[in-house]
């Protein structure tokens, strides 16, 4: 399939236009470039990450691993004993990626944008209709990008039961890979805590 830098088509755009665009025009230049990625669009009224949230994704899912032409390579999961699952681009995993696996930073991009959509998807599944600020909701989709567990933590019963103290407390449990407490999820847990923390 082939990817898109999304900046040059929007440049080209509003050239064309003659204009900066409105929310509108933002919001139907990105369905069409969804559209002609593929990527699958959430229903209306879903839930989306915020600027704030995928940056806090980004940094700790950082495009590492590049080749000199700038491409991106896969690399082993550092704190498995097996390497697996191999990583690439934005954290992405999946059956297609593994050593020898290479990506441009629009696949990378690409794929982080697809993706995405269905941690978010998960998230609300898992939260259902309760109160949730858009500062949790990003921290919880963060969570889930990088543990897949927002379905069975105690801290989404929690979150769900209103207990926000007790379920921002819960963040730092998740902290372990293949039973070792490695210091990036300590640190990521803590931005995530920290977010979800904070006020709307």
């Amino acid at each position: 399939m082939t990817t898109f830098q999304r900046k040059p088509i929007f440049d080209a755009a509003r050239v064309l236009m003659g204009r900066g665009f409105t929310r509108s025009d933002i919001d139907l230049l990105d369905d069409a470039i969804d559209e002609a990625l593929g990527i699958e669009k959430p229903k209306t009224g879903a839930r989306r990450t915020s600027a704030a949230g995928i940056a806090l994704m980004h940094k700790w899912e950082g495009c590492g691993k590049r080749c000199d032409d700038g491409s991106l390579q896969a690399y082993p999961d550092p704190g498995s004993s097996n390497g697996k699952p191999w990583t690439i681009g934005w954290g992405s995993t999946g059956p297609d990626i593994g050593p020898g696996t290479i990506w441009t930073q629009a696949q990378a991009d690409a794929r982080f944008e697809r993706d995405l959509v269905k941690f978010e998807r998960g998230v609300s599944l898992a939260i259902g209709d309760a109160l949730t600020t858009q500062n949790q909701f990003d921290a919880l989709v963060s969570f889930h990008y990088n543990t897949g567990e927002i379905g069975s933590a105690t801290l989404t019963k929690l979150h769900v039961a209103g207990d926000y103290a007790g379920a921002a407390a819960e963040f730092g449990k998740w902290i372990y890979n293949d039973g070792k407490p490695m210091n990036g999820l300590r640190n990521r847990r803590a931005d995530e805590a920290a977010l979800y923390r904070r006020a709307a």
